[in-house]
Formats: C-alpha cells, structure tokens, sequence
C-alpha cells in the first residue's frame, strides 16, 4: 500500500512539474518568437526613424521581452494565475503584432506610410474591409486581447475620426462584451477561471454577493475597472440578459463617445473646458458618495425592476 502510495505522489509530482515545464517553454517560444519578427521587420528599415535607430530598437525590444519573461516567472511561481496568464496573452499579441509589422515591412507598405493622413488614405483604400477589421479588432479587444479600449479607441480617432470611430467602436465592444458573458452564463464557472484566475474571480464574486447589479454598473461606467474581465464575471453573476444588455449599451456608448470626442470637445486649454473636466470630477465624487449611502435601495430597485420574473416564480 505504502509503495503504491509512494508511486502515485511521484507521478504526480512529475506530471505536476512537466505541466510548469511546458507553460515556461511556452511563454519563452513566444518571447522569441516576436524578438525574431520584430528584428527581421526592423532590418526591412522602411521608415527612416528605424534605420537610424536599429540597434536601439533592437535592445528595446529585447529588454521588453526579457521584462515580460522575469514578470512571469515571478507570478507564475507565486501563482497568481490572472497576472501571469495576462501577461502570456500579452505575448501572444506581440507575437501578432511582430509578424504583422513583418509583413508590412517586407511589402514595403510600412515606407509610405510616413503619416496620419498617408495611413488614413492608405486605410480608406480598403473601403469597407478596414472597417471590418477594426470592427473585429474591438471585438477581439474585449474576449482575447489584453488592450485597454482607450488605447484602440484613441488609434480609431486618428483613423476614422471621432464619429466613425464611436460607432464603429460600440459595435465590435457591445457583440465583444455580449459574447464574453455568453461564455460566463453558458460554459460557466470553470471557463472564466481559467481566463481570470481562481483566486481573483472568487474574490470578484465575494465582493459582488448581493450587490452585482449596483458594482457591476458602476464598475462598467466609471474608469480603471476592468471591464472586458467583469463581462465574464457578470455571467457567473444573478445579473439577466435583459439588465445586462441594456448596462452594456447605456455604459460602453457613455465610455467609447466620451473618450472619443472628450479631447475635441472639451480642451484641457481653455478656462471653459478645466472648468467643465472638474464638473465632470465633482459629479463622480456625488455619484460616488450616493451610492455608497444608499447602496441598498438602489441595488433593490434595479433587481426591482429587471429580475421581476424570478420574484414571480417565488
């Protein structure tokens, strides 16, 4: 019994350490897999700015990936499964980003392409085919990729300008943000798991207990909460379709316009627009400071109002 007990903890343990072996070897064959399409699109020096700096941007690119590399090492074996696996899909995407900027190096496109208004002539040339892509950019934005909406939002205003770029915008992050809570709602508890990490997605679900359609909400309105990440949570939430189709429609099209047109339309240079911005930062205190006196009440109605078949079935 002793020595069957014996052989059992061993194949564990091995198939334990084979299991850290592969995910290390992984992540390094993605950190030199964008190294080498990063340094073979360099040396295309399509643009004069890499030529004059090529070694430069060689050492930059090399101590990015070694950074990232030690980061995950570090969470891994500390195991805190969101940060390192965030930080795997960071790599994946520079994986993509590298043998994208391979590719257009090499056709020689990355030369003419020497400003806003020669890409944005350059884009249009597309038609309809670049605004699929982008489109399809957001939705990937939301249930892979590990991009901030801001950062690609801020890239569609100078592609498409403001208006184009909200609407556009909306429509990959509203179908991204339906389908990442399809995947909580239907596949379930083990799928975000694994894309958030236990620990941080138990911890999200605690502090929600009771309160999700309140947090949830507010975490969707205001900035520097991670939202694409919530969509998933939101699934595993008590949270229906209907409360969260509406959320998701009334909250990204307040976010994707507000960071679109917010630098046009309200200057940070004039005494009218400071003016404004600090309007705007004395409401959120307000809201904030509301919601936390009457929490209660306002998560009460809201389940009021969009869980009432449920109540009906009691």
């Amino acid at each position: 019994m002793d020595n069957a007990g014996d052989i059992k903890k061993q194949s564990r343990t091995s198939a334990g350490a084979a299991k850290i072996a592969a995910n290390i070897l992984f992540a390094f064959f993605c950190a030199c897999l964008a190294l080498i399409f990063s340094v073979w699109g360099y040396k295309f020096r399509g643009l004069p700015f890499i030529a004059a700096h090529l070694n430069l941007l060689v050492m930059l690119t090399l101590g990015l990936l070694a950074l990232l590399m030690v980061a995950y090492l570090i969470f891994f074996f500390l195991g805190k499964q969101a940060i390192h696996r965030l930080i795997l899909c960071t790599l994946i995407c520079l994986d993509i980003v590298a043998i994208i900027f391979f590719a257009i190096s090499a056709t020689g496109i990355i030369g003419k392409l020497t400003s806003i208004e020669a890409l944005r002539d350059y884009i249009a040339s597309f038609g309809a085919t670049a605004v699929l892509i982008f489109i399809l950019f957001q939705f990937l934005q939301v249930v892979v990729l590990p991009i901030p909406g801001s950062v690609s939002v801020g890239v569609g205003v100078a592609l498409f300008g403001p208006l184009r770029c909200s609407l556009f915008s909306f429509i990959g992050i509203f179908s991204g943000s339906i389908v990442a809570f399809a995947i909580g709602r239907v596949i379930g508890y083990k799928a975000v798991c694994w894309i958030v990490g236990k620990e941080d997605l138990d911890k999200w679900l605690k502090k929600m207990k009771g309160k999700d359609y309140l947090l949830l909400s507010l975490m969707f309105l205001l900035p520097l909460f991670p939202d694409d990440i919530l969509c998933f949570v939101a699934g595993l939430s008590s949270i229906t379709w209907l409360y969260f189709i509406i959320m998701i429609i009334i909250t990204r099209a307040i976010s994707v316009f507000t960071t679109s047109f917010s630098l046009q339309l309200i200057p940070f240079n004039t005494w009218w627009g400071i003016t404004i911005w600090l309007l705007l930062a004395a409401g959120v205190v307000a809201s904030f400071w509301a919601v936390c006196k009457y929490s209660d009440k306002i998560d009460a109605f809201l389940k009021s109002k969009f869980n009432f078949k449920k109540k009906k079935s009691k």
